[in-house]
Protein backbone atom coordinates (compact mmCIF):
# COMPACT_ATOMS: atom_id res chain seq x y z
CA UNK A 1 0.00 0.00 0.00
CA UNK A 2 1.00 3.31 -0.91
CA UNK A 3 1.01 6.07 2.15
CA UNK A 4 2.77 8.39 3.51
CA UNK A 5 5.46 8.37 6.81
CA UNK A 6 4.24 11.23 8.95
CA UNK A 7 6.75 11.69 11.92
CA UNK A 8 3.78 11.93 14.22
CA UNK A 9 2.47 8.17 13.21
CA UNK A 10 5.99 7.10 13.05
CA UNK A 11 6.53 8.30 16.45
CA UNK A 12 3.24 8.49 18.51
CA UNK A 13 5.45 8.62 21.83
CA UNK A 14 7.08 11.65 20.84
CA UNK A 15 4.24 13.63 19.38
CA UNK A 16 4.55 16.47 22.24
CA UNK A 17 8.12 16.86 21.88
CA UNK A 18 7.73 16.53 18.49
CA UNK A 19 5.59 19.84 18.30
CA UNK A 20 8.10 21.38 20.89
CA UNK A 21 11.02 21.27 19.37
CA UNK A 22 9.95 21.58 15.69
CA UNK A 23 8.86 24.93 17.34
CA UNK A 24 12.02 25.86 19.04
CA UNK A 25 14.93 24.14 17.95
CA UNK A 26 16.48 24.73 14.35
CA UNK A 27 18.12 21.42 13.51
CA UNK A 28 15.55 19.55 14.43
CA UNK A 29 13.35 21.92 12.22
CA UNK A 30 15.99 21.31 9.39
CA UNK A 31 16.13 17.68 9.69
CA UNK A 32 12.18 17.12 9.95
CA UNK A 33 11.38 19.37 7.05
CA UNK A 34 14.00 17.41 4.78
CA UNK A 35 11.90 14.46 6.09
CA UNK A 36 9.02 15.56 5.16
CA UNK A 37 10.33 16.47 2.02
CA UNK A 38 11.84 13.70 0.93
CA UNK A 39 8.43 11.44 2.13
CA UNK A 40 6.63 13.77 -0.18
CA UNK A 41 9.02 12.99 -3.10
CA UNK A 42 8.92 9.50 -2.43
CA UNK A 43 5.08 9.12 -2.15
CA UNK A 44 4.94 10.87 -5.31
CA UNK A 45 7.42 8.18 -7.06
CA UNK A 46 5.37 5.18 -5.80
CA UNK A 47 2.29 6.94 -6.75
CA UNK A 48 3.90 7.51 -10.10
CA UNK A 49 3.60 11.27 -10.65
CA UNK A 50 7.07 11.28 -10.78
CA UNK A 51 9.03 8.69 -13.06
CA UNK A 52 12.13 7.07 -11.48
CA UNK A 53 13.54 3.77 -11.58
CA UNK A 54 13.66 1.61 -9.09
CA UNK A 55 17.35 1.86 -7.95
CA UNK A 56 16.85 5.44 -7.17
CA UNK A 57 13.74 5.10 -5.40
CA UNK A 58 15.49 2.38 -3.36
CA UNK A 59 18.28 4.77 -2.35
CA UNK A 60 15.82 7.35 -1.87
CA UNK A 61 14.03 5.46 0.62
CA UNK A 62 17.13 4.30 2.45
CA UNK A 63 17.80 8.28 2.95
CA UNK A 64 14.39 8.61 4.39
CA UNK A 65 14.92 5.49 7.45
CA UNK A 66 18.34 7.10 7.54
CA UNK A 67 16.73 10.29 8.48
CA UNK A 68 14.00 9.16 10.64
CA UNK A 69 17.08 7.36 12.62
CA UNK A 70 18.82 10.82 13.01
CA UNK A 71 15.00 12.53 13.98
CA UNK A 72 14.98 9.46 16.56
CA UNK A 73 17.99 9.75 18.29
CA UNK A 74 17.43 13.52 18.16
CA UNK A 75 14.61 12.84 20.12
CA UNK A 76 15.75 10.25 22.61
CA UNK A 77 18.60 13.24 23.48
CA UNK A 78 16.59 15.94 24.14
Amino acid sequence: MISKHPLLEEFPEFAEKIKDLYHHNEEFQVLMSSYNTLDTEIFEIEKGEIPLNDDELTHKRKDRVFLKDEIYTFLQKN
